[in-house]
């Protein structure tokens, strides 16, 4: 889990906007994802993910790591700000796409 965690610290630092997801933003394979993608490609020009299906490690310790059990995951600046129905929420209520205005 050490080395899996380094990853993933490594990739939430680097990546100013990170959607963890099932899937690519090109073939999401959850409605979630889907909906996450639909969302941010509305909010902001460019943001990076990581497929948790063709990353198991990732996929079994992330959610242990960020005390968040399901997936999709939004970071943003090395913070997490949820799942799908908090990115929807967010999005609904403006926070999101200020959030994003800068990135």
């Amino acid at each position: 889990m050490k080395k899996t965690l380094d990853i993933i610290k490594n990739q939430i630092r680097n990546n100013s906007v990170l959607l963890y997801m099932k899937g690519t933003p090109e073939n999401p394979q959850c409605g979630f994802s889907a909906k996450a993608v639909q969302i941010l490609n509305i909010c902001c020009k460019h943001f990076s993910y990581i497929n948790i299906l063709e990353n198991h490690s990732i996929r079994l310790d992330l959610p242990k790591y960020a005390n968040w059990p399901t997936f999709p995951q939004l970071w943003i600046n090395g913070d997490l700000i949820g799942g799908c129905d908090i990115i929807t929420e967010m999005y609904n209520n403006g926070t999101l796409k200020r959030l994003l205005k800068n990135k």
